[in-house]
């Protein structure tokens, strides 16, 4: 078996991003991943990369600037009713970008095989000029702006968070250099993501959304990875594959109510890898029960390496 050269990029920067007491959205979740992919011997095996900063000017690939102009002033404080933002919070936010953006550069310069970005706070909620849903800037999103500046063409973006990603489809649904492929919860938060939202003008039929009814788990989520993304990513025939990695449709999460298991993670993680030749992206999006989030992600980098 050839193991495939595997980036892993993290700061502990992102551990200065901080929450309330008892907000989902901790410092924990990177710690209780680095720990047990310490603890499980996997560590070892990847590539570690501490991100840079990405620039104002690259945020504003996607977003507003006097958007970007107030996040890097505001104190601290929530910014919605679940959004907090701490005295720290944009250097943070602009290091979880700038991982996108080192992994980009590194596949695209053929350094490794494919990435795991480790950052907070996540990105698929945050709309052109809006933060919500615990993200400030789009992640993914900027991510997807940069490499068609670099030249890739066809980007093909998965998002299997069980919440839908409403930031990064509003960005790109009149693009379709870019498709938004998305399986989430509905109805659930934020409110978005129908089957009828396939993208607007020249956008239309680049974006695709997948309801999946509260109660759902493995056997459901597998019809989607094994019998539907496989198809749609052949005949947008991608060259760039970035992935919302999202852990909260695991069975334990506490904030929804899908029943995927880990293993059923891993199954989806292994369609993914498997549907193109296109180099594969996964950076983290939510995931809340904290044994739950460190074994898929352990379970994602495996599948990648191997």
């Amino acid at each position: 078996m050839i193991t495939k050269k595997v980036a892993f990029l993290y700061d502990d920067i992102f551990l200065k991003h901080e929450t309330p007491y008892g907000h989902p959205e901790s410092k924990q979740r990177l710690t209780a991943i680095v720990n047990y992919l310490k603890k499980e011997g996997t560590w070892e095996r990847l590539i570690h990369i501490k991100p840079r900063k990405a620039t104002e000017e690259e945020l504003a690939v996607v977003h507003d600037i006097n958007y970007i102009k107030k996040m890097k002033h505001f104190s601290s404080g929530y910014l919605d009713p679940d959004t907090y933002f701490c005295e720290h919070t944009f250097e943070v936010a602009c290091h979880a970008v700038g991982a996108v953006l080192d992994a980009i550069d590194g596949v695209f310069r053929k350094e490794f095989d494919g990435a795991f970005c480790a950052v907070r706070p996540p990105g698929h909620h945050a709309e052109k000029d809006t933060a919500m849903g615990f993200c400030i800037f789009n992640n993914v999103a900027v991510g997807a702006g940069y490499a068609k500046r670099l030249g890739y063409k066809k980007i093909f973006i998965i998002d299997f968070d069980v919440h839908h990603g409403n930031g990064t489809q509003h960005i790109f649904e009149e693009d379709c250099g870019v498709f938004f492929f998305s399986s989430h919860q509905y109805p659930f938060y934020p409110g978005t993501g129908r089957e009828s939202e396939i993208g607007r003008g020249a956008g239309v039929g680049c974006t695709y959304n997948i309801q999946v009814k509260a109660g759902s788990g493995t056997k459901e989520y597998l019809t989607i990875y094994q019998d539907i993304l496989p198809q749609k990513i052949r005949d947008f025939e991608a060259d760039l594959v970035l992935v919302s990695a999202g852990y909260d449709l695991h069975k334990d999460d506490p904030l929804a109510q899908i029943n995927v298991t880990t293993e059923g993670i891993r199954s989806i993680v292994r369609s993914i890898l498997d549907c193109c030749a296109a180099p594969k992206i996964f950076v983290l999006e939510g995931g809340y029960n904290l044994q739950a989030l460190a074994e898929c992600v352990k379970a994602t980098v495996e599948e990648m390496m191997d």
